[in-house]
């Protein structure tokens, strides 16, 4: 099973759980930030699985960013955004054709709204099939770090969308 873990990421917490989730998969499991993530990149995959932040209580709008740019000279850990938002890259990622697909958000525990089921939204509406339901992964704080315990978790959910195709058959 060919896999990517795509993601947006901007104090690196989304990064690692990316990369976390992609050991769980297995060695031939490929991670990219969204601009890696290009249509040839992703032709031939038999699963998707994408992440990003919950900022704003959702998936991380333009504007979001842009405000984000603004203050970034204020801001104690300036963060990177280098790389287009995960809004950006589902408008431009290809038809699914029935292809898995995971989601996958980093947040503070209490933050209400989901970047994940939104993400997991759009690509079932671009013709991928759901494998699993959207994941949150907690960060300690607005910049982090992670939760103990989450990389682990990571690893085991990577593992288990294996499972998932295996079981649907892919």
């Amino acid at each position: 099973m060919k896999a990517i873990v795509v993601y947006e990421s901007h104090w690196g917490n989304t990064a690692a759980i990316a990369r976390a989730v992609a050991e769980g998969i297995g060695p031939d499991a490929a991670v990219l930030a969204t601009d890696e993530a290009t249509p040839a990149a992703i032709a031939d995959v038999d699963l998707i699985v994408a992440g990003s932040p919950l900022l704003g209580f959702n998936l991380p709008t333009e504007a979001m960013l842009h405000g984000l740019a603004n203050n970034a000279a204020k801001d104690p850990t300036p963060p990177d955004l280098s790389h287009p938002s995960m809004r950006a890259w589902l408008e431009a990622t290809p038809q699914g054709d029935g292809r898995g697909a995971a989601a996958f958000e980093t947040r503070i525990w209490w933050s209400p709204g989901s970047a994940a089921k939104a993400i997991l939204k759009r690509l079932e509406a671009l013709g991928y099939r759901p494998v699993d339901k959207a994941e949150r992964f907690i960060v300690e704080g607005k910049y982090g770090p992670l939760r103990e315990g989450e990389l682990e978790r990571a690893r085991a959910w990577g593992a288990e969308l294996v499972q998932q195709m295996a079981g649907a058959g892919r």
